[in-house]
């Protein structure tokens, strides 16, 4: 009889995977774990010192008063057998050790673009291609900046044609959650392979 209980508590215990939301300093992590989180998301936002300046590169970004120094906390159902915990990861080069430790045991990754400094997520398309972590492209389209189409994009971080290249706006919980679902069809294509 107890098996029964136990087999019955399992069918009702839905799947956690490890996400990472990563790419350039203010490209829009926190933004996006934040707007699709359904609890309130941890953050680790500092503000910005003079010790930052000459250090992060603010090209672009000059306008930014803070920052994530270790890492975004989010959590999102997406249905009721699939839930998705996902780490942000601190963008700046000083930080990047971090990514290694954050990566372990995640299934995926959706790497942000910002298209007006797209050098900035070369680091995070390398890092988990070279691991061999499945990974989407999300394009933030931020306002006043120039929009460019998803296969431009594609073309300008040279990636594989089967990597996903999505145009969002971080802010937008529906755009942000489009995002993950494609990184989800993405993960299990992979895993099916």
């Amino acid at each position: 009889m107890a098996s029964n209980d136990s087999d019955d508590t399992q069918a009702h215990v839905p799947a956690a995977l490890k996400i990472l939301v990563a790419g350039g300093f203010g490209a829009g992590k926190t933004t996006l774990v934040g707007s699709v989180s359904e609890i309130a998301p941890l953050s680790t936002e500092e503000v910005m010192t003079e010790a930052s300046y000459g250090v992060d590169d603010l090209s672009g970004v000059e306008s930014k008063t803070t920052t994530t120094v270790a890492l975004d906390f989010g959590r999102i159902t997406i249905n009721p057998t699939l839930v998705l915990y996902l780490f942000g990861t601190p963008g700046q080069e000083r930080f990047w050790f971090m990514w290694e430790e954050l990566s372990e045991g995640a299934l995926g990754a959706v790497v942000i673009a910002d298209t007006r400094r797209l050098e900035t997520c070369f680091a995070a398309v390398d890092f988990f291609e070279r691991r061999g972590v499945p990974f989407v492209v999300a394009v933030n389209c931020f306002e006043g900046a120039h929009t460019y189409e998803a296969d431009e994009v594609r073309d300008a971080l040279s990636l594989d044609p089967a990597i996903p290249v999505e145009l969002c706006d971080a802010r937008e919980r529906e755009s942000s959650k489009n995002v993950l679902v494609t990184l989800i069809n993405r993960v299990a294509e992979q895993m099916a392979a």
